[in-house]
């Protein structure tokens, strides 16, 4: 991490000051170099090229003298040059004489005019001075806007650290302005996730094993009576009732291994789920036909005026619907009402029974895996699974299921969202 903020502080800083710093220079040799500076110096050598060569001195002697600008003839064999440079008469030869001054140069005919020695730019230190605080105001900026980054990758560092220390209620906070918002917002949809699944597993874990304990102790005290029932005077009827009740424990079983891997699967294939348009009425007259019973409470269907359509899986929609009406016809005592509907913005499915009613302090937990309310004591021998696994489909196909019960209502209504001409299939 602390890699990441040097390299990138690094980077920024060092850009700011190279790319300032070769402007700066360009800028000084192309402008403050410039020919235009030499203008006057260089008029006025063509000036007194015009003077006669004898009078040129004295012309000179006759000008006001400017200390900080001295000027001066000399005979050009005066001069000693290296043989790279050449005076001319249009172009300023400059030397420096020191760190501080500096001798310019022009030709004048046979002669030479030098001015100096000149100081040179006295501001030019402090110029400097000023360039160097420019840019470390730059890198100021630059390190004003890396650290609250690096502070919140710092953060999530450590947040990513104790969630692999099992600490599975981690959560990151950050400010609304933060630049890595949105991952924390990702890996806190994660933690969420992640912590739910576990809690579930435990949970699950924890129900199927005093689930399959009852069912399985029964058995096995069963078969310890196997050699008193397989006698030659023991009674054909209770031979054949006891051989049933061994079914019975081992049909429980199976119902509860099947509806435990049938919530699994929903886990795990949320994203594999089978879209398509499906006739809700058509599914709703197929769970019916399957689960009326001549002892169970009469079901009446009320079904739409016009044909309704929804987004989804076909089997699940429909396993979703048998797990309502077996719940209903489990506590219903004399109706049992299914109705459609649809308005602009859903479609709903209702199942009304007019059993008992299910406590509200129970309404809010009866959708979690194996919860059954303690007060329902007629009729509660399912696994807990049912209401369970309704919820993950409706959760799938981004619909919902809530329930209403009083005493001799309970109502229970599937959610799905309105299929429009743009819908498009997952």
């Amino acid at each position: 991490m602390k890699r990441l903020f040097i390299s990138l502080y690094l980077l920024v800083s060092l850009s700011f000051l190279g790319i300032g710093w070769t402007l700066d220079s360009i800028w000084q040799n192309s402008v403050e170099d410039s020919g235009a500076m030499d203008a006057p110096l260089v008029a006025f050598a063509q000036l007194l090229a015009k003077i006669p060569q004898q009078d040129r001195k004295k012309y000179l002697d006759q000008l006001d003298h400017n200390a900080e600008y001295p000027l001066k003839l000399v005979d050009a064999s005066q001069i000693s040059l290296s043989p790279e440079s050449e005076l001319t008469s249009g172009q300023i030869l400059i030397a420096s004489q020191g760190d501080d001054h500096e001798l310019h140069f022009i030709k004048v005919g046979q002669q030479v005019l030098i001015a100096g020695p000149i100081e040179i730019d006295p501001m030019a230190s402090l110029r400097s001075l000023f360039t160097l605080f420019f840019y470390l105001s730059f890198a100021l900026v630059t390190l004003i806007w890396v650290w609250p980054l690096s502070r919140d990758l710092k953060t999530l560092k450590s947040a990513t650290r104790e969630f692999g220390q099992a600490k599975w209620d981690t959560q990151i906070e950050l400010s609304p302005r933060s630049q890595v918002l949105p991952l924390a917002m990702t890996f806190n949809e994660m933690s969420q996730q992640i912590r739910t699944l576990i809690e579930n597993q435990k949970h699950l874990s924890n129900a199927v094993s005093h689930e399959i304990r009852t069912p399985l102790a029964r058995l096995k005290f069963a078969i310890a009576l196997i050699p008193q029932y397989c006698q030659s005077n023991s009674d054909p009827a209770r031979r054949d009732e006891f051989l049933d009740e061994m079914q019975q424990d081992i049909k429980e079983m199976e119902n509860l291994l099947e509806e435990l891997l049938t919530y699994a699967s929903l886990e795990s294939k949320q994203k594999d789920i089978l879209f398509e348009h499906c006739a809700l009425e058509l599914l709703t007259e197929q769970a019916i036909e399957k689960l009326a019973s001549s002892v169970s409470a009469p079901i009446e269907f009320i079904k739409p005026s016009e044909p309704v359509y929804i987004i989804g899986d076909s089997l699940l929609v429909e396993r979703a619907i048998q797990n309502l009406i077996t719940n209903a016809q489990r506590f219903g005592r004399q109706s049992i009402k299914i109705e459609i509907k649809q308005s602009e913005q859903q479609v709903s499915l209702s199942i009304t029974d007019d059993g008992q009613g299910i406590p509200i302090e129970d309404q809010g937990k009866i959708f979690e895996p194996f919860y059954r309310s303690q007060s329902i004591q007629n009729g509660n021998k399912g696994h807990g699974l049912g209401l369970a696994i309704i919820k993950r489909i409706m959760d799938g196909h981004e619909g919902k299921v809530t329930v209403e019960s009083t005493a001799g209502h309970t109502c229970f209504t599937l959610y799905w969202p309105i299929v429009t001409s743009t819908t498009s299939h997952k």
